[in-house]
């Protein structure tokens, strides 16, 4: 099963290495990772993605809380966050197919980031489902290179 996971931590070395260690240990797939400072810098949110069962998180979950940089785990079931992730695409356009690229982004919302001759960079947010189905729709153009950034989530309400 697939369950987001998000560990509120102190921004100290190590702390990452510690807590993908722990989950790895216990033979979990980090599907996802992200990493980033708060706003108050001493501080970063980790979020991931990982493949397991339930009995088996719960437990994990339990052993990360104990580990002395960590201040809140956050478990998201089904429904309970806000979910995004950002996708960077360099993909071959020639003349004739710029338009036809340029429709696909206006209909999921991607930006043109950078225009060649011959490629254009694009970046596109939304859910794995949305950024899954936009990428099976451009990769008939030709993907020179992809950058992802994976599963980013915050609580509802």
């Amino acid at each position: 099963m697939r369950h987001t996971i998000s560990i509120l931590v102190e921004n100290q070395f190590g702390v990452l290495a510690r807590i993908a260690g722990l989950f790895s240990g216990r033979g979990f797939n980090i599907d996802t990772l992200n990493v980033g400072p708060m706003l108050d810098d001493k501080f970063s949110r980790i979020t991931a993605t990982i493949i397991g069962d339930d009995e088996a998180l719960d437990q994990a979950i339990k052993q990360v809380y104990k580990l002395v940089n960590v201040i809140e785990v956050t478990d998201f079931s089904s429904g309970q966050a806000t979910e995004r992730e950002l996708v960077m695409l360099k993909v071959k356009a020639s003349s004739g197919q710029r338009s036809e690229i340029m429709q696909i982004c206006d209909i999921f919302r991607a930006k043109i980031i950078d225009v060649s001759l011959d490629s254009l960079n694009i970046e596109m947010t939304g859910n794995a489902n949305k950024v899954g189905a936009f990428l099976n729709l451009i990769e008939s153009y030709g993907v020179i290179e992809m950058a992802r950034t994976g599963n980013l989530a915050l609580k509802r309400g």
